[in-house]
């Protein structure tokens, strides 16, 4: 591994000085190629002059600076932090090295900007004195220096930091404690003969990776339905005590992650081409970033294919109601919800993925709890209940193929906005909108589901009425794809009402 050790502090004789050269010792100990570069021993104008930085001729040093930093697996900054965060000169250095072209890459695209990160091969650590303890900075200050470094600059250009050392503080610190610190900065060069990244941090990081790419924000909505149709079976709130009623969760929550990566893996083309992911469409882009590798992904959707497996034999088992009723609404429930994107069906490509998510997290979970836990399938009252959370749905899951529209065009993927266009698809989000308050004011006004639907289910029309409105002044007749976060959360939200109204009204 090839470590550049970059000393942003404008003396060499600095305690960070001793700190970059003791760490460059303990990393020459553990077998790693490592390299100092002091910033101070350049010459090069640390202001960028020029309309852009790379209109700026670059001094030798800087270009010497830029093949050591693209000769590097792993880069070390050591520097002070003052008045909050770092140098003038450290700050130079980033203004002219870090250049479009060289540290990442700007482009226009339809209705927004992207960037590349040209960096992303590269990993990074922060050792950082200063005048204050290193828990004020942290806890009270929140770190401003240290994130900028982190996200707005190593960050935007792909550099992963894996580890921050504070030392501190300095002006009040004794001979031995500036001793300790030296032999700390040893320790962790050392260090560097397991990998740039701690044993925790490793873990951490994967943990990290694996919660991001199973989305779990997207799960309360299908255990909402499915606790629905379990009250509604058993007409009291003692179905959270039956311990069928727990495996059924066990099986949905299973099978839940085993869609959501099996969507994140057949999908991956269309998610790298996409410039508009957000934290709702996009896919979780662990794949995409390689924070986990394809073959571990695969099989992380084999375990959770067989967890599905094993929760949903043994609900069948321990369910109260008919085992072949169960076992088929169960069989069908995950065969629909696997087949949004993956083969055979591949619903999502042939236009009928929106209409499979809404009825899977609605009236496919509703039904299974109720069948589970004594109900027959034929009863009209969980079909009853799950249309106006079925029609609440379609909103949110037709609007998240707007920013998606260019990159599932180009896969092939035929959404609804890419088979009727941005356009078509608001309208079928609005009217589907409209339709659910309508339906669940009839259905509270008729009394078809006696209970279910508390006068709170009118508060939905006003909203219905404000999301209808936000979708024609937002979007519209758009016909380019963009970042829609707010109506993302405003449809979201939406969902609530036909989920825990009828919820508090049966429990």
């Amino acid at each position: 591994m090839n470590t550049l050790i970059v000393l942003g502090h404008p003396r060499t004789d600095s305690l960070c000085g001793g700190l970059a050269r003791a760490y460059r010792d303990g990393a020459l100990e553990a077998g790693v190629d490592a390299e100092l570069l002091a910033l101070a021993d350049l010459e090069f104008d640390p202001d960028v002059r020029t309309r852009s930085p790379t209109d700026q001729h670059l001094e030798d040093d800087l270009v010497d600076a830029q093949d050591r930093i693209r000769w590097a697996d792993h880069l070390v900054f050591v520097y002070p932090n003052w008045w909050g965060t770092m140098p003038a000169l450290l700050k130079g250095f980033f203004d002219r090295v870090f250049t479009p072209g060289f540290a990442f890459a700007e482009y226009e695209e339809g209705a927004g900007a992207g960037h590349e990160e040209l960096l992303d091969d590269k990993t990074a650590e922060l050792i950082v004195t200063m005048d204050m303890p290193p828990w004020v900075y942290r806890w009270i200050y929140r770190r401003p220096g240290t994130n900028a470094v982190k996200r707005a600059t190593l960050g935007y250009a792909g550099v992963r930091t894996t580890r921050t050392t504070p030392f501190g503080p300095v002006e009040e610190s004794t001979p031995d404690e500036r001793e300790a610190w030296l032999e700390e900065a040893t320790r962790l060069g050392r260090s560097l003969a397991d990998g740039p990244e701690s044993r925790t941090g490793r873990f951490r990081r994967t943990a990290t990776a694996w919660l991001g790419a199973l989305r779990l924000q997207f799960y309360p909505m299908a255990w909402i339905a499915y606790t629905i149709g379990a009250l509604a079976a058993t007409g009291s709130s003692g179905v959270f005590s039956d311990r069928a009623y727990w495996f059924g969760f066990c099986f949905l929550f299973a099978l839940e992650a085993a869609t959501v990566l099996t969507n994140e893996y057949v999908d991956y083309e269309t998610d790298r081409e996409n410039t508009f992911a957000g934290p709702f469409t996009g896919g979780s882009r662990v794949l995409v970033d390689g924070e986990i590798g394809l073959d571990d992904f695969r099989r992380g959707i084999g375990v959770t294919l067989l967890l599905t497996a094993v929760f949903g034999l043994t609900s069948v088992i321990a369910g109260d109601g008919a085992t072949l009723s169960t076992a088929a609404v169960a069989g069908t429930l995950g065969v629909l919800a696997l087949g949004y994107t993956a083969p055979p069906l591949k619903l999502a490509y042939r236009t009928l993925g929106e209409l499979d998510v809404a009825v899977t997290h609605s009236l496919g979970v509703l039904l299974f709890g109720f069948v589970l836990l004594g109900g027959v399938w034929h009863d009209p009252l969980p079909w009853l209940l799950s249309l106006p959370f079925l029609l609440s749905i379609l909103p949110s899951i037709t609007l998240a193929g707007v920013p998606d529209y260019r990159a599932d065009r180009a896969a092939g993927k035929r959404t609804l906005a890419v088979r009727f266009g941005i356009g078509g698809a608001v309208k079928v989000a609005q009217g589907a909108t409209l339709l659910a308050a309508a339906t669940a004011v009839l259905w509270r006004l008729l009394e078809v589901v006696p209970g279910a639907y508390g006068s709170a289910i009118y508060l939905s029309v006003p909203h219905a009425l404000v999301l209808v409105w936000l979708l024609h002044a937002r979007v519209g007749d758009r016909e380019t794809p963009g970042r829609i976060d707010g109506l993302m959360i405003a449809s979201l939200t939406y969902l609530g009402w036909f989920g825990i109204v009828p919820l508090v009204g049966l429990y």
